[in-house]
């Protein structure tokens, strides 16, 4: 059993489950659109929070959030699940299918058996679609590989009951209702999407926003003396695993929302929005360039002096231009 599905291949799963399934359903969204109308750019520091035994970082609101958001906004309405019992977890999964209903899951990305060994790790926030089912197969689109893949029912469920922080336990959603494509205020929903996106990253909360980046931008000058160089390099090559390769969150935010600035900008002919979406972009490099230095540092591959301070004071750069750059966005909406 195989339901009539196309896989596209995105940046970030949660952006690409959602897009992927309300295609299915006759509602041409990109990914680009589902993660700005989702106010899907975000940071929080949680230094009280240990991941992977290193200070808890976020470049993303909490798994759900984005695909939440951007339904609401839209009116498209979302059931989700979550069980106690990984035989009524296969069954709906089972029911749906025969339904004709590609369903998102929330998986752990540790035993997933088609990663590559080096993004293997304790990360239960992962996103898939499952379209079919043969035999003991179902038919897998991850939404950040090229092709579709296939697990086991047993592989499969493992993943979706991965345990530690954020178990999905099951978690299954799909959309139930979504309202013709002419009906929808574009207008409304993008300019609020925007002006929660500007809140977050302006709020007045010394961890989140770009308060938040310049708390770690502090920290960086004292994980050497505090914890030892070791550990400072660890903490460092965590913060960019986050970054660059945990659903692209620093750069890779940067270009999504740069390029749903430019669609919205056409989409509700506002021009000062395309350009934006220019600056937007630059702020993106500026992220990659700090991800290569840090990435040097810890890899003792940098001759530079002061490699600490170094970062710090690009982090702080880069918070004074986001800073700048949203204020100047809220302005505009």
């Amino acid at each position: 059993m195989q339901l009539d599905f196309t896989h596209h291949q995105t940046a970030h799963c949660e952006n690409g489950v959602a897009s992927n399934l309300l295609r299915n359903k006759g509602l041409n969204i990109s990914e680009p659109m589902v993660f700005g109308l989702g106010s899907g750019l975000f940071y929080v520091y949680l230094p009280f929070l240990r991941v992977s035994n290193a200070p808890g970082l976020s470049y993303r609101p909490m798994p759900g959030w984005i695909f939440g958001r951007m339904a609401r906004r839209l009116g498209i309405k979302i059931k989700r699940q979550k069980f106690s019992s990984k035989e009524r977890a296969q069954q709906q999964l089972d029911d749906n299918l025969k339904n004709n209903i590609p369903s998102g899951l929330q998986v752990g990305v540790y035993h997933l058996p088609y990663f590559p060994d080096d993004y293997r790790f304790h990360f239960n926030a992962h996103n898939i679609v499952v379209y079919g089912k043969e035999e003991h197969e179902y038919l897998i689109s991850d939404p950040t590989m090229e092709g579709v893949n296939r697990l086991t029912d047993k592989e499969l469920e493992k993943v979706r009951f991965s345990k530690g922080v954020l178990a999905p336990k099951g978690h299954i959603y799909y959309p139930t209702y979504i309202p013709r494509e002419e009906t929808i205020d574009w207008e409304r929903a993008i300019l609020k999407s925007i002006k929660k996106t500007c809140n977050d990253m302006l709020a007045p909360v010394p961890i989140i926003g770009v308060r938040g980046m310049r708390m770690v931008a502090r920290a960086i000058l004292k994980w050497p003396k505090k914890h030892g160089v070791a550990k400072a390099n660890y903490y460092l090559a965590q913060m960019v695993r986050m970054q660059e390769e945990i659903g692209t969150g620093g750069g890779g935010f940067r270009y999504i929302y740069s390029a749903f600035l430019q669609e919205a900008s056409k989409k509700i002919n506002n021009p000062r929005l395309l350009q934006l979406s220019v600056e937007m972009t630059e702020i993106g490099d500026l992220w990659r360039d700090f991800a290569v230095a840090a990435s040097r540092v810890y890899k003792k591959r940098s001759n530079q002096e002061n490699m600490y301070v170094a970062l710090s004071t690009d982090l702080m750069k880069l918070a004074d231009l986001e800073e700048a750059f949203f204020k100047k966005l809220k302005k505009v909406v």
